[in-house]
């Protein structure tokens, strides 16, 4: 099947645990699968190739539309129409099965890129409604409207969705997935000082204050932010971690509790987004209600000091991993959506 993945806005090829690492899996999983994957994102960088083949086989094409350096969502709605306009005039020679857009600059781009060829588009919206443009709002309700298929990357996305309307019929839930094999316990751990160590990334700052006062009052324990780290230098890092607290005001992928959980280290969340998806309660790690901050800093105090429970959590959230959130498992759901659509036991339709 030829799949056409357009993420205009955050590049499978950046450095990230967001968006673009949820497309970056997605297409490594599709082209395992044996199928033909291009991804589509806007061009940032004048140095960079037009076409850029991904070390797991899949093609990345930059699309020139407006500067060639990195833009707000805001200025890149004004050249939306050049981005859909090389979509339009590339399928028209070589039109893909289905499109797979992410965010709503890219589901835009792609109904209007795929409206002569009737290319059906699968829709996964990543957050509702962050900005107060009147368009993006529109934007999502079309979307809502025209997308053959809608793909929520949680339980709680899903719910979302139904209370806007979108029929339960049209929506499935594809979580975002981690590299099992880069991400692993086996393999060099940073060396590091001695002191415990906890991992997190993206800290609420809500929170920030009651875990920093929790952690004074133990000795030889260290907190360390990984979201800015390098994808190669990451899972050494995770690796040195004893426990991953992932305590953010929102999570829409949950990509920094999955890389800690295939290394196998229990985590500590809050329960927003994917996560409340992610961390099983009592079997990979703890699960505290939002806005509860104290007990958030009490479960974190709780872990640390209990070897044992470690050990145990570790073990179940690096099986959690492998069993649900996987590659082959991501492409596995993701042709499940692109079968209600006539196309995954079929593949190329005729034109």
């Amino acid at each position: 099947m030829r799949i056409a993945m357009v993420s205009a806005q955050a590049s499978p090829l950046a450095e990230c645990t967001a968006q673009g690492a949820h497309v970056t899996e997605l297409c490594a999983g599709l082209s395992a699968s044996g199928h033909d994957v291009v991804a589509y994102t806007r061009r940032d960088d004048s140095t960079s190739p037009d076409v850029v083949r991904a070390d797991e086989g899949h093609d990345v094409v930059h699309v020139p539309a407006g500067p060639a350096r990195v833009i707000t969502e805001d200025e890149f709605t004004a050249h939306l129409g050049d981005f859909a306009a090389f979509l339009a005039e590339r399928w028209r020679v070589l039109p893909p099965d289905v499109v797979h857009s992410h965010h709503w600059t890219s589901g835009l781009a792609s109904l209007i890129g795929a409206h002569h060829r009737q290319i059906p588009v699968v829709h996964s919206y990543h957050g509702f409604g962050e900005s107060p443009e009147r368009q993006r709002s529109d934007a999502e309700t079309l979307l809502a409207r025209r997308a053959a298929w809608i793909t929520a990357t949680s339980t709680a996305e899903a719910a979302h969705l139904w209370q806007l309307g979108v029929r339960r019929a049209r929506v499935s839930v594809v979580p975002s997935g981690v590299d099992a094999s880069l991400f692993t316990p086996e393999g060099p751990a940073e060396i590091h000082d001695g002191r415990m160590r906890v991992v997190t990334g993206n800290l609420d700052p809500c929170n920030r204050t009651a875990i920093d006062a929790a952690l004074s009052t133990l000795d030889h324990v260290e907190l360390v932010d990984v979201s800015p780290l390098p994808r190669r230098v990451r899972p050494g890092v995770l690796r040195s971690a004893d426990v991953a607290l992932c305590a953010p005001a929102t999570d829409t992928f949950g990509s920094t509790a999955l890389e800690a959980m295939a290394c196998g280290v229990p985590v500590v969340a809050t329960a927003v987004g994917a996560l409340s998806d992610i961390v099983l309660p009592d079997v990979t790690g703890l699960l505290v209600p939002p806005r509860d901050s104290g007990r958030l800093a009490r479960s974190l105090k709780t872990l640390l000091a209990d070897e044992t429970l470690r050990e145990q959590f570790g073990i179940a959230a690096r099986d959690r991993v492998l069993s649900r959130y996987s590659r082959r498992r991501l492409a596995q759901e993701t042709l499940a959506a692109y079968d209600h659509l006539g196309l995954a036991a079929h593949g190329d339709r005729s034109r």
